[in-house]
């Protein structure tokens, strides 16, 4: 049986877009190392070239 993990334990980010931290997933086991953002949402309203994020 594998070991149970805490999510404290897992690696984790900071968003490109919003400056949150997140954690590692299952479903992006494989691509970790591309991974940028938290979310769709924040995917689809990254930063545009030469433009800085807006923070609320």
């Amino acid at each position: 049986m594998a070991k149970m993990r805490r999510k404290s334990d897992l690696p984790s980010k900071t968003c490109v877009t919003c400056g949150r931290p997140f954690s590692w997933r299952k479903k992006w086991a494989k691509v970790w190392d591309e991974v940028r953002y938290c979310s769709d949402r924040c995917r689809s309203e990254r930063p545009k070239a030469g433009q800085t994020p807006e923070r609320q």
